[in-house]
């Protein structure tokens, strides 16, 4: 009986081994089956996929139809429906302005939408090149604008030639005499300026180029005094919309030379051998060889306008106006059409303190706007021109500011 139990105990672990296997025999043939019939399942969704692809092609081909022939807004374009013509665009702009490889920046740019009262679409647009110290560009920057304004107002609306130029020499000859006086005009709680602070005090010797645009939604107002530019871009094709009054010229050199001055070759042509401009906002002790009188042109606008670039000579020293309007015409083929103006009824808010300084850093380089309304294809444009200009290597201050002009986007 002993051998007869013990030989029953050895054959159970046995036994039990047997069984387990045979259950995980069972267990692997069931998943293979599960998983056979899931690999049939997804054959047949695989093989029945485009046929019911083709129907949901079909359902939503035959839900555009309704709606384009229903109240889709373009299929009633298409019909025949006009739509309402929307408001004119504030301007779309973009600017940079950068110290370069000067010790001081000496730059200024001023930008005023809607600057004339009681005449709405007109902006004001202008770059200052100072020399010597940077308040007579300051003073430009914070008062052309008004004197314009003034002016024009004094002579009554008109978009004519002869009504403009008369209006821009008035205002260069008023901010003129106000740089001349600036010296005197302060109060002793200003803090002393760089050229007061020499001795004896050279305010005197300060000057400052100025190109300024007036854009209207038919014209292109340019005055300019001194080596800053003004550059259309129309189909392709750069524009020149002011002359650099460089002391070579034929004209400005006849012209100082009749007013009993000299220009002497020193490190280029120079009035006196000092100053590399024959045209300027200041500069008394070189008067009457220097003057501020400007140029002035008025341009038609068309449909083929594309741009505006208002520029300081550290850009066009050495960039071309070809290779400017190309750069331009570069970002606005990159970024596509321009994002939609944040206020539609297209007039710009009153300019406040904090949006005549720049947000970064307190800088006052560019007054009348913040850069928050500024486009991201001329913003791009003008930041592109001022790193060309640098690795070009430029030796001045670079202001660059570009205005779109296209109709129709």
């Amino acid at each position: 009986m002993a051998e007869i139990c013990c030989e029953e105990a050895k054959s159970t672990p046995a036994t039990a081994v047997a069984a387990a296997a045979a259950t995980a025999a069972a267990a692997v043939a069931v998943a293979s089956s599960a998983l056979e019939r899931r690999r049939r399942r997804l054959e047949m969704r695989r093989f029945q996929a485009p046929a019911a692809t083709e129907d949901v092609r079909a359902v939503k081909r035959q839900r555009l139809a309704r709606t384009a022939s229903g109240s889709c807004p373009d299929a009633a374009a298409d019909s025949g429906f006009e739509r309402p013509a929307l408001p004119e665009r504030l301007p779309r702009y973009g600017v940079t302005s950068v110290c370069g490889r000067r010790r001081e920046m000496e730059d200024a740019v001023s930008i005023r939408p809607d600057f004339l009262p009681g005449a709405t679409k007109h902006h004001f647009f202008g770059v200052f090149d100072g020399h010597g110290c940077s308040h007579v560009a300051t003073l430009c920057q914070d008062r052309m604008h008004e004197v314009v304004a003034e002016e024009h107002s004094n002579a009554g609306s008109g978009e004519e030639t002869a009504a403009w130029k008369g209006v821009m020499e008035r205002s260069f000859a008023r901010v003129d005499e106000q740089a001349a006086s600036w010296a005197s005009s302060r109060s002793g709680d200003e803090p002393a300026c760089r050229c007061e602070q020499q001795m004896p005090s050279r305010c005197d010797h300060v000057g400052s180029t100025a190109v300024v645009a007036v854009v209207s939604p038919t014209h292109v107002v340019v005055a300019n005094a001194g080596d800053s530019r003004a550059v259309l871009s129309r189909a392709g094709a750069p524009v020149p919309l002011s002359v650099d009054h460089k002391p070579d010229r034929p004209d400005e050199l006849a012209r100082i030379e009749a007013a009993g001055g000299r220009v002497i070759y020193w490190d280029g042509a120079r009035v006196l051998g000092v100053l590399a401009m024959s045209r300027a906002i200041g500069d008394g002790y070189l008067k009457p060889f220097v003057s501020s009188e400007p140029e002035v042109t008025v341009t038609e606008r068309t449909d083929d306008d594309e741009c505006l670039i208002l520029a300081s000579d550290g850009l066009w020293d050495v960039v071309t106006n070809e290779m400017a309007c190309e750069v331009v015409r570069a970002c606005f083929r990159s970024n596509g059409p321009p994002a939609p103006a944040a206020r539609p009824d297209g007039v710009a808010p009153s300019p406040t303190p904090a949006a005549d300084a720049d947000a970064e850093g307190g800088s006052a380089v560019v007054k009348g706007v913040s850069k928050a309304d500024s486009d991201k294809a001329c913003s791009d444009a003008a930041m592109l021109l001022a790193k060309l200009a640098l690795a070009r290597r430029s030796a001045d201050n670079v202001s660059v500011l570009v205005v779109d002009l296209r109709r129709g986007i």
